[in-house]
Order: structure tokens, then sequence, then C-alpha cells
């Protein structure tokens, strides 16, 4: 059963924590987990799947990507996840919640408190970063049904993608394996591919909050609808392409540093999520907010998920690449 089938037949509304994951269970049963992984020649094709699924619903979205990422760095990394398991990828580094990572035999041992752990209470394993005793970050992965992992019901107030779950998890002497060397998860090409594919979740949701403005307007002839639409045509166009070129990127040079190309696409889709947003509620005033669930969801997750990019701190960083470039950096 392909994406668009799959997700027709379910409704888009997802109450908890349970009924994400136990719509993200049944995915990865019908094998709709297994995207081409990111600079392997279908590099649009996973973020098209990440789009659906954005547009779908941004809790759901939220628990898919993190997996079909996990998925991803295991096997860039060289590991095999367990058949059925569904995943977490926590590698959020907040000063008042870090996790230290002992070595013990072929294994290592967990301790301390993650935040943001999103689906925690619902999800099988996770992937997360950890410290070691020389202060390098270590990616592990760790079974979550075992007595040294406690999900805590702490750190999350959520009204937008309150569904998610994404509570703080605390480790004491917890069982896991070490994926990869110290460094490695973010060091490795696909660290800032997978960044895109967060820009491909954001892209998802304002495509199909700017649906309810198409329909509107392909019914009615009101001037300044017409031009709201315009304003967000052009926003989702402008993403639209950088997914692409991205894409192509990523395929044709599997290898590179995509920091630059990661840092503007996420901009330029923030960019145009937020316009849509505010030229869509702009046009079609507070009656699809109040009488359309699927829109009043989307529209109060999207706005917590893009707080992902780190706002101006994230424009500062690129800035900052592109003013030790040449002028060619924007030639045509």
């Amino acid at each position: 059963m392909d994406f668009q089938h799959y997700l027709a037949r379910r409704p888009p509304d997802y109450p908890d924590t349970n009924a994400l994951g136990r719509c993200l269970r049944a995915m990865v049963e019908a094998g709709l987990d297994r995207l081409p992984l990111p600079g392997s020649g279908h590099t649009l094709e996973r973020f098209q799947r990440l789009s659906e699924v954005g547009g779908h619903d941004l809790g759901l979205c939220k628990l898919y990507e993190g997996h079909t990422d996990a998925l991803a760095i295991i096997e860039q990394l060289g590991g095999t996840p367990t058949p059925g398991s569904t995943w977490g990828m926590w590698a959020a580094e907040p000063p008042q919640a870090r996790v230290k990572v002992t070595p013990a035999g072929h294994m290592v041992t967990l301790n301390g408190r993650k935040a943001w752990c999103s689906g925690a209470a619902v999800l099988s394993h996770a992937l997360l970063t950890a410290w070691d005793a020389d202060g390098q970050q270590q990616l592990v992965a760790v079974a979550l049904d075992q007595p040294g992992v406690t999900i805590t019901d702490q750190g999350w107030q959520a009204v937008g993608m309150a569904a998610t779950g994404s509570v703080e998890v605390l480790f004491d002497n917890a069982e896991a394996q070490a994926i990869g060397n110290p460094g490695d998860y973010l060091q490795r090409p696909g660290f800032w591919q997978g960044g895109i594919g967060i820009a491909a979740c954001w892209y998802g949701a304002s495509r199909r909050i700017a649906e309810g403005l198409r329909q509107h307007c392909a019914q009615r002839d009101e001037p300044h609808a017409l031009a709201h639409l315009g304003a967000t045509d052009t926003a989702l166009q402008a993403a639209a392409d950088v997914l692409r070129f991205s894409a192509l990127q990523i395929d044709a040079q599997p290898e590179a540093d995509a920091e630059l190309l990661a840092r503007r696409a996420r901009a330029v889709v923030e960019q145009s999520a937020e316009q849509v947003m505010r030229e869509v509620g702009r046009a079609l005033g507070a009656g699809p907010f109040c009488q359309d669930r699927h829109f009043a969801r989307l529209s109060a997750d999207l706005p917590v998920f893009l707080r992902q990019s780190h706002a101006e701190r994230d424009l500062a960083a690129l800035g900052q690449q592109i003013a030790g470039q040449s002028c060619e950096v924007w030639a045509l």
C-alpha cells in the first residue's frame, strides 16, 4: 500500500501519544518506514514521504521523522535495528539534562536525564546523544523497556504538538549499545542532510494549510483572498524549489558537507511556512481555526514544530558562512 492511500484511510485526529504510537507501529508493520536513505539517488522521494506525513498530522510526523532518521543513522554508522522496533531520535542537549555514558564490557551504561524525548512512552527503542568521561559526544541505542529507564511526565506542558509526549526520561545504569565512534553523530554527512528532512515536514504542513485557501478561491472570486493566495503560492513554490534542489545536490554529492545547503533550505522553508500561516489566516479569518479540526490542529502544531529552528541564531550562523564566501556564491 502506498503512502497516500494509507494516510487517506486514517482520520487525521490523534488525541494522545498512545494513538500516535499505534499508528507508527502500524506504519512500520506495513513497511512504510523503509524510506530511501539520504544520498541514495532517491532523496527527493524521502522528502516527499516526510512531507505527506506532515500534511496529514504533525504529531505523527514528529514520531515518524524521528523513527526514520534513527533507522538511517543506524545504517550509516554500521548498526542493525531490531526488526519491528520503533525508534526515537533524541539529541537535544539543554545544560540541565545531560546523559553520561560509561563503558561496560561490549556495552555501555547510561546515567542522567534526557529532555525533549518525543514519543518516549510509546516507542520500543531510542537513539540518543550522551557524553563520555573525556567530554566527547557518543551516540547510543537503548531499549526503553528495561528497569533502568524511567519515562517521566515532566517537561511537557504543550498545547501545540501536545500528543507527541516529548517528556523527560531518566536513566539509571541503563544498558545501551554505542553506535559509531565519539563525534560520529555530528560529523557524518547525514546530519545536515537529515536537517533538510525536517524542513520537508514543515513544508507538508504548510502546503496542507494553504489548500484551504486554494479551495476557497476556486469557489469565490474575492480579490483580497486571491492576493493572499498569490503570496502563498510564491512562498510555497520557493520552498518546494529549494527542497528539490537540495535533494538533487545531496544525491550528486552524498559525502559532501551539506551544512550550507541545509541552513539555506531550512531558512527558506521556515520563512515560507510563517508566511503561509499569516496569509491564510488573514484571508480566511477565524472560520477554519474554529470549524475545521484538521486545519486547526496543523495551525496549532506547526508554530511549535518550526521552533526546531533556532531563528536568528541559525540565520547568524548562515550569515557567518556566507560572509566567508566569494561573490560567486549568489551567481546564477
